[in-house]
């Protein structure tokens, strides 16, 4: 009985590489909150592999057997290993505040482009510079 493994939610992107892995779905998952999940096959693709997939479910058969079912259309593949990679950082940066600019380089960045906003600002600006 095949067991699940993944399940994509919406446009899953197939891309191929030459090297290892050879097969990557890039696309939502369909659980538990939908973030960007690369799911990594070291193998050859099948064939007529699509360019893209519409809520791709991949099942693996057992061993290193998988299959990719999209809509009525199915893809069995062979691979040695497969790989899982979520997206972590939007969640990551959600949970640590972002730590304010220290006050002199607001200050400082404040007088700089209230400088470049005039022609007297550029030319005292360039001669700072030199």
């Amino acid at each position: 009985m095949p067991e699940p493994l993944l399940a994509f939610r919406g446009p899953v992107s197939c891309r191929r590489a030459q090297g290892t892995p050879q097969l990557s779905l890039t696309g939502r998952a369909a659980e538990p909150r939908g973030e960007e999940v690369t799911l990594a096959f070291s193998t050859a693709e099948p064939p007529d592999f699509p360019e893209t997939l519409a809520d791709a479910i991949v099942e693996n058969c057992g061993g290193e057997r998988y299959r990719v079912r999209s809509g009525a259309r199915e893809w069995h593949i062979a691979a040695r290993a497969v790989h899982l990679h979520f997206a972590i950082a939007p969640e990551f940066y959600r949970a640590i505040p972002p730590r304010p600019a220290p006050w002199g380089k607001r200050a400082f960045w404040r007088i700089v482009l209230a400088l470049a906003g005039s022609r007297a600002g550029l030319t005292l600006l360039k001669a700072l510079r030199r």
